[in-house]
């Protein structure tokens, strides 16, 4: 049952008549007295709450009414309504404790899916699995790791990936923040939908609109075509918004405005598209102390994070590195026809006490180095320390590569293209050995331009 608390007879209206369409059961009331008797009496599943009641339009009522509401049921999904005049009162709403907020005038869709992932969220209760319980259930094969931390986090992603929930994933660089993006779109409704990846740091507040939102020809000097934005191309899927930190202040309040209201407009065009993607963000940076800065929007925070994954530093979880080494090594043996390559334990056990402030991706990387210098089949600590010297540490004096060093991206692209010659073009085959998904593939196929004709796997 889903409790609409409005003095506006048309708002309670509109809104139960919405959600009865669903199949919910529905109880209004228009004020703040009877709304409480309500909540403690038949303990609704969700509620929808006006914050004004009076003319007084300070919102103090409905803020008492939320916070009697949440000390009496910490768990009660909770959605308020405001308008754009009020919008400072939404974001005082949830840090009170408020899920979600809508505004006036709202889009049917967005409030169809606020409730529906907030009462599936509040359904579906944490349930301790193993690494190979979780693979049974989830499609995780990508992320490699068995320590308790991570099967918290993949938990957690099984459970909310079902949902449309917008999800704002957190922690250093190289961690693995976009393959957590992926699985969660594998495991969603959206996996057969597109998978957009935009790295938000790269954009400049000039292009954003062209870049997110796309642009018709003539729009600006230079725009000779029609350009899909972003947003289009992840219409019915997930849009993932990597570096969201270090958004521009200006392009945060267009982004903010397609979050809001699942519309925005081409650059060029009078004409209003709604869309409908799921949102996936992540950033390496702190965005509360961002907000306390000035530096980021409040009310943005609270769209993009009704859940936070943080993901640990590598450091924090070693045994998983032997996992990770082995999981890179086992890709290689396939990719460069060297089956009999190993790694000495006591190498092991040297790799596990690193302090790898680039994380996974920099183990990777030192990996990837070593297996492309060395022609030992078994890989031992001077192996590593070699090509470790040629990474740069964090508190440590960089050291420039050698002549002829490959960079990161040089050598993701030749390990792409041995990977598609070896398997004969067969993506599923060739993403697997790469351990990344087929979307992933074929992202960086385009990224470095490397031509090819699929077969069939």
């Amino acid at each position: 049952m889903i409790l609409i608390v409005d003095d506006d007879i048309a708002v309670r209206t509109s809104l139960s008549l919405l959600l009865k369409s669903t199949g919910n059961e529905i109880v209004t009331t228009d004020n703040p007295v009877q709304a409480f008797e309500v909540v403690k009496t038949q303990k609704p599943e969700l509620v929808i709450l006006d914050l004004n009641f009076s003319i007084d339009t300070s919102g103090k009522e409905g803020m008492e009414l939320l916070k009697k509401m949440r000390s009496f049921d910490t768990s009660l999904p909770i959605i308020l309504i405001t308008g754009w005049a009020s919008i400072e009162l939404a974001v005082q709403g949830m840090k009170l404790g408020a899920n979600d907020f809508i505004n006036k005038p709202w889009n049917n869709d967005y409030v169809l899916q606020s409730v529906e992932t907030l009462l599936q969220l509040n359904g579906k209760k944490a349930i301790s699995r193993s690494r190979k319980e979780l693979d049974k259930k989830y499609n995780f094969k990508q992320i490699i790791g068995e320590d308790p931390g991570l099967l918290a986090i993949l938990e957690t992603i099984g459970r909310v990936a079902s949902t449309n929930a917008s999800i704002l994933i957190t922690g250093e660089s190289g961690t693995g923040k976009e393959l957590i993006a992926e699985a969660i779109h594998e495991n969603s409704n959206r996996a057969n939908k597109p998978f957009v990846k935009v790295n938000l740091g790269g954009i400049s507040s000039s292009l954003f609109e062209s870049e997110m939102f796309g642009h018709v020809r003539g729009a600006f000097t230079d725009a000779r075509f029609d350009r899909t934005g972003r947003f289009e191309m992840a219409n019915k899927g997930t849009i993932f918004l990597d570096e969201i930190g270090d958004l521009e202040a200006s392009s945060q309040v267009k982004l903010l405005r397609v979050l809001q209201d699942r519309t925005y407009e081409v650059l060029g065009s009078s004409r209003t598209k709604t869309v409908d993607t799921r949102v996936v963000c992540a950033t390496n940076k702190n965005l509360n102390e961002m907000v306390n800065s000035g530096l980021f929007r409040e009310d943005l925070l609270y769209r993009i994070n009704l859940i936070t994954i943080h993901l640990p530093a590598l450091r924090a979880r070693p045994s998983d590195i032997p996992l990770l080494v082995n999981f890179f090594i086992n890709n290689m043996k396939e990719i460069y026809n060297r089956p009999e390559l190993s790694i000495s334990p006591p190498a092991m056990r040297w790799l596990q006490q690193l302090a790898l402030p680039g994380n996974i991706r920099q183990l990777k990387n030192l990996v990837e180095r070593t297996v492309l210098i060395s022609h030992k089949n078994e890989l031992g600590i001077d192996d590593f320390q070699s090509q470790l010297n040629l990474s740069p540490l964090k508190n440590e004096k960089v050291k420039l590569p050698g002549v002829g060093t490959m960079t990161l991206d040089q050598m993701e692209a030749e390990m792409v293209k041995q990977a598609m010659n070896f398997h004969k073009n067969r993506i599923t085959k060739a993403a697997a050995s790469l351990g990344i998904t087929r979307n992933a593939l074929y992202r960086r196929l385009e990224k470095y331009q490397i031509p090819f004709n699929e077969t069939e796997d």
